[in-house]
């Protein structure tokens, strides 16, 4: 049995359904820990079939309940708002939970994958490299809460030395710029994709924040895009192989703009650009990340990820577009 927490939300119910879809020849069975709230997040699960369902708060209890069954736990559940400001719930859910997720398959030899992020980084003043070395990881510097508490973890977990245990798999997927299907329980935390998809289809028109750094024009601000399809992939190729433990960046290593991005966006749309640059909220301007790029371990590479504006298109077409744009 695979657990996912998590598996109700974006990146989880992806991968929930692509484990446990009816045309696979070897179908996994899965347990999904997370919570469903109050909204239609728990469409994101219509179509997958899991064994258990199961609140975070008794997550722990469950894996001692079934510790003979698991195979690995996939650890995607967080608070991912980057605008999140409750420092101790972030603690409690983000840091100490996937400590504690962490250190229960460490001592039983199970392997872990959890989502790191690439916010960890900062501003890139850093890089971009998927270095588990406590050298490396001392010098970052996160830009807001959410990204600290990703960074937080990472630091832990090298500290504990489990990076460079070669008797156990630990691994610790440094997600960059995701968009795809399952987000729309996020709200303002959906992707850009969703956003311009939404602003093009009631006005007319897509909206992006204006640059604030000598340089950098309005809307050429970079980030790493990655489909969710992608990230799937890879994280069905960490279960699914023996990789050595540590963190992996999960991005294209090639940085588009936002103005490609919403490009791509009208093109899957059939519509000529327009584009507005909005002032950006004060309160971001001194955490905003300019520019990220993945630069990822050598076996992550030969993976071949979807172009910006392949992704785009599919999503858009078969799925923002469409009346059930769930998977």
């Amino acid at each position: 049995m695979i657990i996912v927490t998590g598996g109700a939300g974006f990146i989880g119910s992806n991968l929930v359904a692509s484990l446990t879809r009816a045309d696979q020849l070897m179908r996994s069975e899965v347990a999904v820990i997370d919570w469903l709230g109050v909204d239609d997040k728990w469409r994101n699960l219509g179509s997958s079939q899991f064994l258990h369902l199961v609140p975070p708060e008794e997550g722990l209890d469950f894996l001692n309940r079934h510790r003979w069954e698991i195979e690995a736990v996939v650890h995607l559940g967080a608070l991912s708002s980057t605008t999140e400001t409750d420092g101790d719930r972030i603690a409690r859910w983000n840091i100490q939970y996937s400590i504690d997720l962490a250190d229960w398959c460490f001592e039983r030899g199970i392997k872990f994958c959890y989502a790191s992020s690439a916010a960890t980084y900062g501003d890139g003043g850093e890089g971009f490299r998927d270095d588990d070395g406590l050298d490396y990881l001392s010098k970052l510097r996160p830009l807001n809460l959410y990204g600290w508490s990703k960074h937080a973890v990472d630091l832990a977990l090298a500290r504990r030395g489990f990076f460079a245990d070669r008797h156990s798999q630990i691994i610790g997927l440094k997600f960059f710029n995701v968009y795809g299907p399952n987000e729309y329980h996020k709200g303002a935390q959906q992707s850009t994709v969703s956003h311009f998809h939404r602003q093009i289809k009631e006005t007319g028109r897509a909206r992006l924040f204006k640059s604030y750094r000598a340089g950098v024009a309005n809307g050429e601000q970079l980030r790493d895009f990655v489909s969710v399809k992608d990230c799937v992939i890879l994280i069905r190729a960490v279960l699914e192989k023996e990789f050595p433990s540590g963190l992996y960046n999960i991005g294209t290593s090639q940085a588009r703009s936002f103005n490609d991005l919403a490009r791509a966006v009208f093109a899957a749309m059939g519509r000529e650009p327009q584009i507005d640059y909005i002032d950006m909220p004060e309160s971001l301007r001194d955490r905003y990340q300019y520019y990220t790029q993945s630069q990822s371990k050598g076996f992550l590479l030969s993976h071949r990820y979807l172009s910006l504006e392949g992704g785009v298109n599919d999503y858009v077409k078969n799925h923002l577009n469409c009346q059930d744009p769930y998977l």
